[in-house]
């Protein structure tokens, strides 16, 4: 079976209607996800999606150093997808609101159900 069609034809007001819709939005949404590609990215808001966390327990939780995880921070800071607030020499970091949760809770169910033999 082919996996696409048997004869090239489009449906032009389809794709103008579509087109219309999502200019600009799917390489903002490829880079949200290419952000989140990164496993220790993904690690760092997992873990952060339970606790709010300073760089050092970061550090310590995905086996890094402090200044690797800055760095990765500074990325996922720069997506919107994490906040942080300084108290005292510590700075502590969450993720950025319920979106950001939302979607690493998506994600989770996906794969759980993926593993269960879903579809």
């Amino acid at each position: 079976m082919s996996a696409h069609c048997d004869e090239f034809a489009f449906d032009p007001e389809r794709v103008a209607r579509v087109r219309s819709k999502t200019l600009g939005l799917p390489r903002e949404v490829a880079d949200l996800f290419k952000a989140l590609g990164d496993y220790t990215r993904a690690h760092l808001a997992y873990a952060l999606a339970h606790e709010e966390l300073c760089v050092c327990d970061l550090a310590v939780l995905v086996g890094l150093s402090v200044s690797c995880v800055s760095h990765h921070l500074r990325l996922l800071r720069a997506m919107g997808l994490v906040k942080h607030r300084r108290s005292g020499r510590q700075v502590f970091y969450r993720l950025d609101d319920e979106h950001v949760h939302g979607i690493l809770r998506e994600g989770l169910e996906h794969v759980r159900h993926r593993r269960e033999g879903g579809r």
